[in-house]
């Protein structure tokens, strides 16, 4: 068994929490209300510093140059395709800009920056991995159970636009955490983390798996916070 999947295994029953959330089958399906998905993506939003600060952090202690290389490309998508959904979904929703990027933490997406926060500060290459591997791999495996066919919301800056706003809002957000490009980085973050990992002593190895599970509750408290159900 890999390293990264003996954390996961580790962590029920949280990850099965995660990727079958209520809120993630509500998004996926459509049936999700539109205040939810606004309010979840305003604190979301809040993350997107977190994730270069992780991201850079891993650029920073990775081991080899070609590792260094993967990771720069993450951070492209982080500042390019995420912040331009983010902008175009805020539009297309009325969120003021004082909320998009002012808004307060809420209890959970405190902890989550907390979390984030100490490992970049003061952990090593291992542990940024096993926080942002939880991050990413989380995301797909909630994304990757939307019904096929999967919806096809159009940009609602194009004219012509048959789809309600919630449907490009929703529909993109999932697109972007399963596409071939986001499978390849989540398979190339765990091979990561398992060829990292696979060094480890059992200490430091027990040391990975609490932020592993640790950042697995973090991501299932974000979703309790912002299901109406």
């Amino acid at each position: 068994m890999s390293f990264a999947e003996w954390m996961r295994r580790r962590s029920e029953p949280d990850w099965t929490a995660v990727v079958e959330h209520p809120f993630a089958a509500a998004l996926c399906d459509g049936s999700l209300p539109e205040a939810a998905m606004r309010s979840y993506l305003v604190q979301d939003h809040q993350f997107l510093d977190d994730a270069l600060a992780l991201l850079g952090s891993a650029l920073a202690k990775a081991d080899r140059r070609e590792s260094r290389r993967r990771i720069a490309g993450g951070i492209g998508a982080v500042t390019d395709e995420v912040t331009g959904y983010f902008r175009r979904a805020f539009d297309a929703l009325g969120v003021p800009e004082a909320e998009r990027e002012r808004a307060r933490r809420d209890e959970a997406a405190e902890a989550f920056h907390q979390l984030i926060s100490d490992t970049v500060a003061r952990g090593d290459y291992a542990d940024v991995l096993s926080v942002l591997v939880v991050v990413e791999w989380s995301y797909l495996g909630w994304a990757q159970r939307a019904p096929q066919p999967r919806p096809t919301g159009a940009d609602p800056l194009l004219p012509g636009r048959a789809e309600p706003v919630r449907d490009f809002v929703q529909a993109e957000w999932i697109s972007l955490h399963d596409n071939p490009e986001f499978v390849a980085w989540v398979d190339w973050l765990r091979a990561e983390l398992d060829r990292v990992g696979g060094e480890l002593d059992e200490r430091d190895q027990a040391h990975c798996l609490r932020l592993f599970q640790q950042a697995t509750r973090c991501e299932r408290d974000f979703f309790d916070a912002h299901w109406p159900g």
